[in-house]
């Protein structure tokens, strides 16, 4: 604790870490574009520079409150330097500001007009770099880049994937994929949080708002939508409504406007969900698995698991995502209940997430040559196409979601939080334990926003041990642990977005910083309010299984609402040369999974060996991604024989086959 002076008025401090902190707590608002509270300490941007006794101009972000400080914050220095950096951001950046996806609501744009740059002294940039669309979600324009590093912090630190980083120095400094290759080739999981905390039109959702209208225009087409729990309490906020606020009845009379034949509520998919992996995970349970059971909602959560835990993979719930859920039910039983072709019914999913987006184009979503959910619209898209036929969202009379499944439970709604799938399950859980119905229970244990929230809950004789993960970083933290025996779970719900959906970047970009927490508190009264609050209860899904899929985890079930996982390449394109050489081909994996178990360390080892033996003109080393075989690596292929789990010890049994085989007499690997 102490106290220091800010424009000569006394301030407080207790757990605040910077003076930017205690500034604002002043209730002063300086301009940043690099910080953020929950990644770590940049201080390039220079924006939010004061001038403090004894220690001239410095960042308010990166110098610790002190006690007895004297801190001035809009000296005509320190105002003369924010205009300065902002005009030279200016002078670097594409200036075609009218046609960018972010105008209105660039970061940059609202700091020039705020700080009065109205004109720059500097030329245009004289060079354009090509913009990035291989990504299914996000669209990367480097030629907007203002160079925060925001972006490569966030996919770092918060989700620990590292597809984004720095490269080159001074003015040639880019941020650019992995190994210089695009958005589409490398690790990215297409969570988008790194388009969350772009403060310009560097990444951006990738818009398909073009392919709605035309779905809709189209007269051949019965467009049907389903729209995701966190979307409801998030919309209202592209209007200048609060967050929070409820607005489903009329987003569902906007979309009639719109021209959508029929809106349902994704809700009814999370319910199914609900019955699906409870049942699913009872079955373990019964069976004894001592693993755990993970949940499989979140795509960038299963991405990314395909990616750096394919050893995990089994552990995941078979079960699709409400979304695809949702999809494969209208085009299997809702085709054949209106008696209409597949290929007639168009699916829109309006979702909170980016990573849908690519999740839909999924190959195990296509049945029959028939794509489940034709098109993602993320929240943002939604607005930006009532903004385009003029509508108001505020200013409609709602309007109610259509028959037969327009009709979601409470518990469905709250899949929109992190923690509403396991609270949800758990009152599913707790019935059938208890062999009859019990009243409601809410568990406020699961709610929250930690990191990681290990839970013990007691349902009569039974202990149910689960965990409660939101963000890959920490996900992957959760791994770890539990296979070191540090924590005994027997499920863990995982959510790639901080918060949960309620928190997906393709929500509006909250303005304040208790926007998140609104939207949650919004859904879990949207839940309170509704009839039924459990998934057993939703009378929809007896129908289902009645008329349709049997009963839970049938085979009709699990075709329909069930899925597969598979390891996946860390990066895509052509293998990447670190050593000349002829005759023999050694390729030793550098992908993620094999790199973080000592694969470069090999990599190094057996260059240094081979030139210390003079045998680096005869063999060929390269490094690959990737033989598909996360779960023995290392992996090395010495000629056309892979090489599984080698260590460095190991090296010197690589260098006893590779002398084999330049010898003429390989023998064979064990």
């Amino acid at each position: 604790m102490g106290e220091i002076t800010i424009n000569g008025r006394p301030i407080t401090f207790e757990e605040e870490s910077n003076v930017l902190e205690v500034i604002r707590k002043a209730g002063i608002e300086l301009p940043t574009f690099c910080y953020h509270s929950e990644l770590s300490v940049y201080g390039g941007c220079r924006m939010c520079v004061v001038d403090i006794d004894g220690m001239g101009v410095v960042g308010a972000c990166s110098t610790a409150p002190r006690d007895g400080m004297m801190v001035r914050t809009h000296t005509r220095e320190l105002r003369d330097i924010r205009k300065l950096a902002v005009e030279l951001l200016l002078a670097d950046h594409d200036r075609e500001c009218t046609t960018c996806e972010k105008s209105g609501g660039c970061q940059l744009q609202r700091l020039a007009t705020q700080l009065g740059v109205h004109e720059i002294r500097f030329g245009e940039r004289d060079m354009s770099m090509p913009v990035d669309d291989s990504n299914a979600a996000i669209l990367r324009n480097p030629n907007k880049c203002i160079l925060c590093g925001d972006c490569v912090r966030m996919c770092e630190e918060v989700q620990e994937v590292g597809a984004l980083g720095f490269i080159n120095r001074g003015s040639n400094a880019m941020v650019v994929p992995a190994f210089e290759k695009e958005m589409g080739d490398v690790e990215c999981v297409n969570c988008g949080q790194c388009m969350a905390v772009c403060p310009t039109g560097a990444l951006v959702v990738k818009s398909e708002t073009d392919r709605a209208f035309e779905a809709l225009a189209d007269e051949n087409k019965t467009v049907i939508v389903q729209i995701a729990p966190a979307v409801r309490v998030a919309i209202g906020e592209a209007f200048g409504l609060p967050a929070g606020d409820n607005l489903l009845g009329k987003l569902v009379a906007a979309l009639k406007i719109l021209g959508v034949d029929k809106v349902f509520d994704t809700s009814l998919a999370a319910d199914l969900t609900v019955i699906e992996e409870t049942q699913e995970f009872l079955q373990r349970r019964q069976a004894g698995e001592s693993a755990p059971m993970f949940t499989s909602c979140c795509p960038a959560w299963v991405k990314f698991a395909e990616y750096r835990h394919p050893e995990m993979l089994s552990s995941l719930s078979s079960c699709r995502s409400p979304q695809q859920m949702f999809g494969s039910m209208i085009k299997r039983y809702y085709a054949d209940m209106i008696e209409a072709n597949p290929n007639d019914l168009y699916v829109i999913s309006i979702m909170p997430c980016t990573a849908k987006k690519a999740e839909a184009q999924r190959p195990e979503f296509v049945h029959n040559e028939v794509t489940d959910v034709d098109l993602v619209l993320t929240t943002q898209e939604v607005a930006a196409m009532l903004k385009e036929v003029g509508l108001d969202l505020g200013r409609l009379e709602v309007q109610a979601l259509d028959s037969p499944f327009g009709f979601g439970t409470g518990a469905g709604v709250m899949f929109g939080n992190s923690g509403g799938v396991s609270e949800a399950v758990l009152r599913h859980v707790a019935d059938h334990l208890a062999g009859e119905e019990k009243p409601v229970v809410d568990y406020p244990q699961v709610r929250g926003d930690q990191g990681i929230k290990p839970i013990r809950i007691s349902v009569g004789d039974n202990t149910i041990r689960l965990a409660v993960v939101h963000g890959l970083k920490q996900a992957h933290q959760m791994i770890e642990r539990i296979k070191t025996g540090e924590i005994t779970v027997d499920l863990v719900e995982v959510m790639a977005c901080p918060g949960g959906c309620t928190g997906g970047a393709g929500q509006p970009q909250p303005e304040r910083r208790d926007t998140k927490s609104q939207r949650a508190h919004g859904l879990y009264i949207s839940e309170k309010m509704t009839q039924l609050r459990k998934s057993r209860e939703n009378p929809i899904l007896q129908t289902l299984y009645d008329n349709w899929l049997g009963e839970p985890a049938s085979p009709t079930a699990h075709d329909a609402l069930h899925t597969t996982y598979q390891s996946r390449r860390r990066i895509l394109g052509e293998e990447i040369a670190l050593e000349p050489g002829e005759q023999l081909e050694v390729q030793v994996c550098v992908g993620t999974f094999c790199y973080l178990q000592g694969s470069y360390d090999v990599l190094s080892q057996l260059l240094s060996e081979l030139e210390s033996e003079g045998l680096g003109e005869a063999v060929n080393v390269r490094g690959t991604f990737c033989f598909e075989q996360c779960q023995g690596g290392p992996s090395v292929m010495i000629g056309d024989e892979i090489q599984a789990r080698v260590t460095l010890e190991r090296v010197p049994e690589m260098m006893e086959t590779i002398r084999d085989h330049l010898s003429g007499t390989p023998k064979r690997l064990d």
